[in-house]
């Protein structure tokens, strides 16, 4: 029998290789398929980031990884715009759902005013709130 050697190692270069390792894996049974990366960020004059949303389109899939606005710019319908423009660009590439994750304390209702619906909710996170997993059909 082989000798093998259990190693701890939380650096984020090994949870890279290991994360290219099941993307090399998957890709056998996708191919053809490729991750797109979208991104729309709103900007001053002097380039400061103000707002932006950014995710990846999949297949019929768009995943959306953040969305944010800055507290001086909320209620002014940026959110909206930024989220509108990107599932616009999803459905351009063929997309037909949207799944994101909000915490408790963050988006939820302004997800649910767009159409998104709770499929999951991941109870005691990290402690003691919720974390939302949703979804929309475009």
């Amino acid at each position: 029998m082989m000798n093998l050697n259990l190693i701890n190692d939380e650096s984020t270069e090994f949870a890279d290789a290991v994360k290219q390792k099941i993307v090399e894996f998957n890709q056998v049974q996708w191919q053809g398929l490729s991750r797109k990366n979208i991104g729309l960020k709103l900007q001053n004059e002097e380039g400061k980031l103000l707002a932006g949303i950014s995710g990846k389109t999949f297949g019929n899939w768009f995943s959306i990884d953040y969305l944010w606005v800055d507290d001086s710019l909320r209620q002014q319908k940026i959110g909206t715009r930024l989220l509108l423009a990107a599932e616009g660009q999803a459905k351009e590439r063929g997309c037909r759902f949207v799944l994101l994750d909000t915490l408790d304390f963050q988006a939820k209702p302004f997800y649910e005013r767009h159409g998104y619906k709770v499929q999951w909710i991941q109870q005691a996170y990290p402690e003691s709130g919720s974390k939302f997993f949703m979804l929309k059909v475009l």
